[in-house]
């Protein structure tokens, strides 16, 4: 074993679980350069430095293949979360290259990445409103709600579908991971379009990261309708159909969904499927699915379950959910799709969707966004109250350690990690070679690690305490540099680097 000097920092006595090799016991964790050098009893010694992890999980740093945060303010919030990659992949973005070199240029805390945006793609050819990489992707989510150019409810025409596929294949050859399909927020794109964006996927050996188009208890057009579409894409195309937040897709039709995608997955079909465990969820006011007259019918919710984030307005009727739709179209809204507080049936239907066998945990990490609704591009520490936010984007993982496996003992320990590490980053391995080397705790793997307290992990934040940070986290590394110690935040780090498909990364 190497002397403690031949090691840049040494995470002392915690219990180290890895769960790719099932590898659960008290030992040190050596950290080079960057890398996990040793895993095992480390002498002491003189030089380096150390963390003291006695009675704390020393684990590989949570993968958020699905964080729309993607700032410095939202790279904080999930460093508490234990995430120490967060990636933009339902939504994507474009221009790539430019959105790539933006997020370099202002500096970031976590590991960070995007998929390849088709919906902003849409938007260019059918509306021809341009990708612009000064906005956030959020924003440029808004843009067009009046459905210019017919972009969400109108098929494309055969040079329209080649004008989108064109712009998919640019975005891949500039490192997109795979390609983001929001389908719900332009229901109108029909099954050859579908068809077509699969098969340049399946082409190009990258994923999908699909929100299904149809979000309803009932037919025509139920999530169930949806999930046959995606699982019929899988089969015809070949293509790896990503489910995102199955939970709040899939509404009170849960079960159903679950168990078509767990058939479609035994007949060895590419899905996989990520959950969040909140009853709530949260995205644009202009979202196509809220402006159906008959929404309370076909989803079970009455207007009054979608509120503004940033003033915790709720709707009184659809007539102003379309005013307020029409003034601020990129306002993000919180839908309380299920509710848990008074309803034990629908924390099972939550639970099934958490709990899926394989699946992953993922965020949904929404923006901060300030009082009048505008995205907040500060970097003031602690946040300041006046932001506000899904508490998800705060307490994901977090949450789901503490209610899920210490308070409710759904699931253990090992698997539970093993659901915010090893399972997120084998989705992307297949064209992201870089994720190999991550969400282990093993020689040679970067290290990307979480230390937190078992006994507190619990998230804190709420929609009357939005900013309140995740509790129980005692060290957070991105790439062997401290962002979180002894429970503190680093401010000035900035270790966060790009992960790019086609090999291309930023180095360290």
């Amino acid at each position: 074993m190497a002397p403690n000097h031949a090691y840049d920092l040494v995470i002392r006595g915690g219990r180290v679980i890895d769960p790719e090799s099932g590898r659960d016991e008290v030992a040190d964790v050596g950290i080079r350069s960057g890398t996990i050098a040793a895993v095992g009893t480390i002498p002491e010694a003189s030089g380096g430095g150390s963390i003291d992890a006695a009675g704390k999980i020393v684990c590989p740093g949570f993968v958020d293949i699905h964080a729309h945060g993607q700032s410095v303010a939202a790279d904080w919030m999930q460093a508490f979360d234990g995430v120490t990659t967060a990636l933009e992949l339902e939504v994507g973005t474009l221009p790539v290259a430019a959105w790539y070199d933006g997020q370099r240029a202002a500096g970031r805390v976590l590991n960070y990445g995007a998929s390849v945006g088709w919906i902003f793609a849409r938007k260019a050819v059918k509306a021809g409103i341009a990708p612009d990489p000064a906005l956030h992707p959020m924003e440029m989510m808004g843009q067009g709600a009046g459905d210019d150019g017919g972009w969400s409810s109108g098929v494309t025409s055969a040079d329209e579908l080649d004008r989108i596929r064109g712009m998919l294949a640019d975005g891949l050859r500039e490192g997109g991971i795979g390609v983001g399909i929001p389908h719900g927020y332009a229901p109108g794109a029909g099954v050859k379009e579908m068809t077509a964006v699969c098969e340049a996927a399946a082409q190009a050996s990258v994923p999908t990261f699909t929100h299904i188009p149809f979000m309803s208890n009932t037919d025509p057009q139920s999530s169930e309708e949806s999930y046959v579409r995606l699982i019929g894409y899988a089969a015809a195309t070949g293509a790896h159909m990503h489910v995102c937040h199955l939970n709040s897709t899939s509404l009170h039709d849960i079960a159903r969904c679950r168990e078509l995608l767990m058939n479609a997955q035994a007949r060895g079909l590419p899905i996989t499927v990520e959950a969040y465990p909140y009853g709530t969820g949260s995205t644009v006011v202009s979202a196509a699915f809220f402006a159906d007259p008959d929404f309370p019918a076909r989803t079970g919710s009455a207007y009054d379950s979608i509120e503004l984030i940033h003033n915790r307005h709720q709707m009184r009727d659809r007539s102003e959910l379309l005013a307020i739709r029409q003034a601020d179209p990129g306002a993000l809204v919180a839908w309380h799709f299920l509710d848990l507080e008074r309803n034990d049936r629908h924390r099972d239907l939550l639970d099934l969707s958490v709990l899926y066998p394989g699946g992953a945990i993922a965020s949904d990490a929404m923006p901060w966004v300030e009082p009048d609704g505008s995205l907040y591009r500060g970097t003031e520490w602690p946040l300041p109250e006046r932001l506000s936010s899904h508490p998800r984007s705060a307490g994901t993982f977090s949450k789901f350690l503490g209610d899920y496996h210490r308070g409710r003992g759904s699931i253990g320990l090992m698997e539970a990690i093993a659901k915010c590490t090893l399972i997120p980053a084998r989705i992307l391995e297949g064209c992201l070679p870089q994720m190999r080397r991550k969400a282990r705790i093993q020689q040679g793997c970067e290290a990307d690690i979480a230390v937190f307290d078992p006994e507190t992990v619990a998230a804190r934040a709420s929609f009357t305490d939005m900013t309140a940070p995740a509790a129980g986290m005692e060290a957070l590394l991105v790439g062997g540099m401290p962002v979180i110690l002894g429970g503190v935040l680093d401010t000035q780090a900035r270790p966060g680097r790009a992960l790019r498909c086609g090999g291309r990364d930023d180095g360290r």
